[in-house]
Formats: C-alpha cells, structure tokens, sequence
C-alpha cells in the first residue's frame, strides 16, 4: 500500500494544482482533498470530501481513510470567492480550522507526516528590520492583524503539535508573496487594481514566489527526503531577485498614487470596496518597510531552488493580468517621442 495524503483547502485553485500533482507520485496510493465547499476545478483522481475543518469532524476523515500524509493548505489571506465571507470567516478557517486539525492529527495513530503552508509574512515589516531574515531571525514587532497574525498564531500551534508528537515529521513552508495566473493572496488583489495606492516617501522591497514553484516545494515535503536533504523543520521558499514596489508598479502598467500614511489607513475601507480585501495595518507596513528573505538554508538542507525568479514570477502574473493604465512598451513609446521632439526643438534653437 502506497501514501495516503489528505491534502485541505482544495476548493481555491492552487490547493487543487496540488492535489491534481502529488496524486502522480508513483508512492502515493490515494489523495483525499477536504473542503466546505466543493471545488469548481477538477481534481484528477482525488477523492473529494466535503468538510468544515473547523469542525471537530475531520478527526473522523483521517481515521476512515487512514490518513499518514497531511498537507494543510487552507492558510489564506482572502476569502474563497465572493460566497467566501469576510475577514472574521478566513480568520476562523485560518486559526480554528488549524486547531481543529492538529488536534485530529495528534490523535491519529496513522499520520506519520504534516506539511504546512506557512507565509514570510510572519516576519513582519518594521522600520528597524535586517536586511534579510533568515529561518531563526526573530521579527522586531509580530504582526498585528490579518493575515499575518493568522499565520503566526498557527506557527505557534503546530510548534506545539510537533512537540507533542515528536514521531511526526513536521514541515513549515514559509512562501514569499504567492503569483502565477491564477494567484489568490491580499497581495495579488493589490497588484488588480487599476491605480496602486502606495506610501508617500517609501519604495518597499519585495520578492515573490510562482505557484508552480510553490505546488514543488509543497511536493517535496510531502515524500520522502532525498538523499543529502531534510524536509523536516521551517523553510523560506522565495524567487531569487528582488524588485523595488516602483518596479513592479511600472512592469504591471500600474499608475501610483503616492499617499500619506495617514489618508491610506483612512482609505482601507475603500480600498477592501474594490479588491484589496486585506488592506490590514500588517499589508500597509509591507508597502512602507518591505521584506526580504534568505533562502540558503531552503537550498542546502531542504534541497529546493525555484526555477522562476521574483522578476519572472511577476512578468507571468502581469501577462495573465493583461494591460494596465499604462503598459511598460507603450509608456517606453511615449517617452521615446517625447525625448525626441525635445531633441528636434533643441535643434531648431540651436539651428
């Protein structure tokens, strides 16, 4: 008998990109994906079981499918489609729902291996941060709301967990800022919209990883190590390159508006009305400081390396975009003819 893994979230597109991939690994015998709601994509050959796992039921999955392999994807910073709820229903899912599950699997004798898609954003963003963070780099000031503070309170939990049950290979995958066509995240909604508000005097960095990046690594920590490596512990998973917030506004053909600190915390509720659904004080402080991560130990221990980088994530993610206000090439042309016909007047009052 091969793998069972138990794969959560499968309802949002990369929980199912996931799903559709690890069911292709030749040890892995059956995938059961788990949501409240049913999936609008395929999942292949998964088997597809509707549950809320913030409820105490999915104890009862695990046993009846005998589950060794749990993959938790249902970490997320947006609610699932415009059904999906507000703010307090993804807390709930990204907190209770975690509780819920690390209690079924600290009582199932079956599961032998827990991976956890974790975010950087549990760094947080500060103006005295370092440079880079590494996996042990502790945040200067923990995230205060949204997604962020979700994930931190999660980290917490499953470091309880595997404490508990040391007999259980536990795997963190932090993922910087999630892009790719089909990218779901508070960051992706910022990126849609026609005008990126950003903080007057401030040019973030900031670095991405591509979704089918994020579906490998998640892959890899779900079987077995390969020969030299560890995916058991807490990893960074990012693009290499960084790009400035300028940079991205520009290769997106996104206008900014440079805005004060204060009339962008006035205008959040505006902002959530046009898709910027978690427009938290933690997303703001990622706009004004940045963040930037280490991935050497991801590389030399884990034995991952993206094949896209932060520039090629976000040039795939603009191209399923389309256009913006003012497309890179067109602004390039713009810009051509009007250094020449400042050179021809030149000319003229020379001539």
């Amino acid at each position: 008998m091969g793998k069972v893994v138990l794969v959560t979230g499968v309802a949002r597109r990369l929980g199912g990109r996931f799903a559709r991939r690890v069911q292709r690994e030749p040890d892995v015998d059956r995938v059961i994906g788990v949501d409240a709601v049913p999936p609008e994509h395929h999942l292949g050959g998964a088997e597809f079981v509707r549950a809320d796992i913030r409820q105490p039921a999915i104890a009862a999955v695990l046993a009846e499918h005998g589950v060794d392999t749990v993959v938790h994807m249902d970490v997320n910073g947006t609610p699932l489609g415009p059904r999906g709820g507000g703010r307090t229903s993804v807390k709930e899912t990204n907190v209770i729902g975690a509780m819920q599950l690390l209690g079924a699997c600290q009582k199932s004798p079956t599961v032998s291996r827990l991976v956890i898609k974790s975010t950087t954003s549990v760094y947080g963003s500060a103006p005295r941060d370092p440079a880079v963070f590494d996996e042990n780099t502790p945040p200067k000031a923990l995230p205060s709301g949204g997604f962020a503070k979700d994930a931190v309170e999660v980290e917490g939990y499953v470091r309880g967990f595997a404490r508990r049950r040391p007999d259980v290979a536990v795997t963190v995958l932090r993922f910087a800022h999630v892009l790719g066509p089909s990218a779901d995240s508070p960051l992706a909604a910022y990126f849609s919209l026609p005008v990126l508000p950003t903080v007057l005097g401030y040019d973030p960095r900031l670095q991405f990883v591509h979704e089918d990046d994020a579906v490998e690594a998640l892959r890899l920590a779900a079987g077995e190590p390969r020969k030299g490596t560890l995916n058991a512990g807490t990893f960074n998973v990012a693009g290499d390159g960084v790009l400035l917030l300028s940079q991205c506004a520009r290769r997106l053909g996104r206008p900014t508006v440079p805005m004060l600190l204060p009339a962008i915390r006035w205008g959040r509720s505006a902002l959530r009305s046009v898709g910027a659904t978690d427009f938290s004080p933690e997303q703001i402080r990622l706009l004004t400081h940045g963040r930037v991560v280490r991935t050497t130990h991801t590389r030399e221990v884990f034995g991952f390396t993206p094949r896209w980088t932060t520039q090629e994530t976000l040039a795939a993610f603009a191209h399923s975009r389309g256009e913006g206000l003012l497309p890179p090439h067109r602004l390039a042309r713009t810009v051509d003819r009007v250094a020449a016909l400042l050179r021809a007047e030149e000319v003229r009052q020379d001539g």
